[in-house]
């Protein structure tokens, strides 16, 4: 009886025994290499336990397995026993347990983790943590996109992690955010040691249309094209090359953003501190074209000065021509200096003062009456305008196409590209017109016929028409009307009928318009004159005396 109760509680207390100290599947337990054969470690996880892992589970990415008899390891328990008897372990799982473990713990802390880069996949490569995997994006490998990552391989380096999910698996890392955080210790560190101003060394790292980067030692600094020559720069490739050592001037750091100001014409002496002296105003200079615009052209006059010709000031002829028809880049030309700005570092040039202007030049050899030739450049509704030398145009107003037609009526016989005679009436060097007139090229017929002639006076008359309003007569090659209000003093008078076309008649001058080109003639107010004078001679309005007496003592007295 008594032994059966020892033999009950020996039993009990060996289950128990057993219960504690046999781990659970699924866990990580510790073991010891027994041997080593055909590529597995068979390793004693206790307990009786043996099992086998392969020899690559012991390997570090891109290493030879690192494991000998008698190394004490943890395996992560599958199965207490399979088919063979034998303990399912597995040195990979219970590396990658224990890897996140740790894992978790530095991405609690914001702490980094090493690990290496053994794999691409796609959108990015595969790393190894010491037992996890995480994905690494591809633009998380570098601050600047990495073309051939072939170096980093295999390379244990520090990373920082980004997400992680330990239920699913996942974890995502970033090599990037350590560079930067390393670069902004180095930039750090050498933006303390400069101040602006300062002349420093650097390499050009890289070449844009805007400017070039370059390391000063850790940090890089922006060069921009305007501040690498006082000259224009097209391309920055003009003056500089990647890898290329240059000095240049610290113009700017700003501390929070940790960027830098550079330039290399400050360390040269600044073109424009003689501009005054070199170039005065009204002064002629050769200059090249540098550039060419809507609105001008630039001028460069040295190396770091340039001036500009505004399309104003470019030609005496060519209003509304476009720069690049005058100009061409390149060109070397003669330019005055209109002006200049010191302050906002600018010349005004001017390209046509450098040439006589044409209006001058024309009043000077075409004084007013010369008669010129042109042809017919353009037709308006006030007149002709006609091509001179100097390639300037003068115009023929309406009113002195003819002297006889209308002016509406005169142009309608021109056309564009006739070649006609014209005199020139008036220049205007300051408003640039010249003023010709076609129908003084004969001279003026009508001041001709009557430039001795006055109002008041008696001439001869010859009538060429007879019409119920009165009669036309002519004059010295002059054309006027008598009305027949005007054709005799006695009202039985006043008939054209009793002239004749060619009748000689003589006529008082009434009025002489030379606006209209027009004599105002009258036989009855020679009549009235002729009664007057008469009288005063040789009577008085109330002597008694008849007209008859007074005419007939009158031509007596002559007689």
């Amino acid at each position: 009886m008594a032994n059966t109760t020892s033999m009950e509680e020996f039993e009990a207390l060996l289950n128990e025994s057993l219960e504690m100290d046999t781990p659970d599947e699924g866990s990580v337990v510790k073991g010891k290499v027994i041997a080593i054969e055909a590529g597995q470690a068979i390793i004693d996880v206790g307990y009786k336990m043996e099992g086998r892992v392969e020899l690559k589970e012991f390997a570090e990415p891109g290493e030879q397995p690192n494991v000998q008899v008698g190394d004490e390891v943890e395996v992560f328990l599958r199965a207490a026993e399979n088919a063979r008897g034998e303990a399912v372990i597995s040195r990979e799982m219970a590396r990658r347990e224990e890897a996140w473990d740790r894992l978790e713990k530095a991405y609690a802390d914001d702490q980094r983790v090493e690990g290496a880069i053994f794999g691409r996949v796609k959108g990015g490569f595969t790393v190894d943590l010491g037992g996890a995997v995480a994905f690494l994006p591809g633009s998380q490998v570098d601050v600047r996109p990495v073309r051939d990552a072939g170096p980093l391989m295999g390379l244990k380096q520090p990373f920082q992690i980004l997400k992680m999910d330990r239920r699913r698996g996942n974890i995502v890392v970033s090599r990037r955010a350590i560079l930067e955080e390393s670069r902004a210790e180095q930039r750090a560190e050498v933006i303390g040691k400069l101040q602006e101003g300062d002349a420093v060394d650097g390499v050009v790292k890289n070449i844009t249309e805007y400017g070039a980067f370059v390391d000063l030692g850790g940090v890089d600094g922006l060069l921009h094209v305007t501040d690498m020559a006082w000259r224009r720069v097209n391309h920055p490739s003009e003056i500089l090359s990647i890898g290329e050592t240059v000095k240049v001037q610290v113009i700017k750091i700003n501390k929070e953003t940790h960027r830098i100001s550079l330039g290399m014409k400050q360390l040269q002496e600044d073109p424009w501190d003689l501009v005054g002296v070199k170039y005065p105003l009204g002064s002629v200079h050769k200059g090249r074209v540098t550039n060419i615009t809507d609105y001008g052209a630039f001028v460069e006059l040295e190396a770091g000065v340039e001036g500009l010709v505004h399309v104003s000031e470019m030609s005496w002829t060519k209003k509304n021509v476009h720069p690049g028809k005058i100009v061409s880049t390149s060109q070397e030309v003669d330019v005055m200096v209109l002006e200049i700005d010191g302050a906002k570092r600018r010349v005004s040039l001017g390209l046509k003062q450098t040439q006589r202007n044409p209006w001058e030049v024309f009043s000077e050899t075409h004084p007013e009456g010369t008669q010129v030739e042109g042809e017919v450049k353009n037709i308006t509704e006030f007149g002709l305008f006609i091509g001179l030398e100097g390639e300037i145009d003068g115009m023929v107003h309406l009113s002195d196409l003819s002297w006889d037609e209308r002016g509406e009526d005169a142009i309608q016989s021109y056309r564009k590209g006739d070649v006609v005679q014209a005199v020139v009436s008036e220049v205007d060097v300051e408003k640039e017109r010249i003023s010709l007139s076609i129908k003084a090229l004969g001279g003026d017929k009508f001041a001709d016929a009557v430039g001795g002639v006055k109002r008041g006076a008696i001439i001869t008359v010859e009538v060429t028409a007879i019409e119920d309003g009165g009669i036309e007569v002519e004059y010295e090659g002059m054309k006027s009307f008598i009305r027949r209000s005007d054709l005799s003093r006695d009202r039985a008078e006043q008939r054209p009928e009793r002239f004749s076309v060619g009748n000689k008649i003589d006529v008082r001058v009434t009025n002489i318009d030379s606006k209209t080109r027009r004599l105002g003639l009258s036989i009855k107010a020679r009549e009235i004159a002729e009664e007057k004078e008469a009288v005063e001679q040789y009577g008085s309005s109330d002597s008694g005396a008849s007209l008859g007496d007074i005419l007939g003592a009158a031509l007596k007295g002559d007689n």
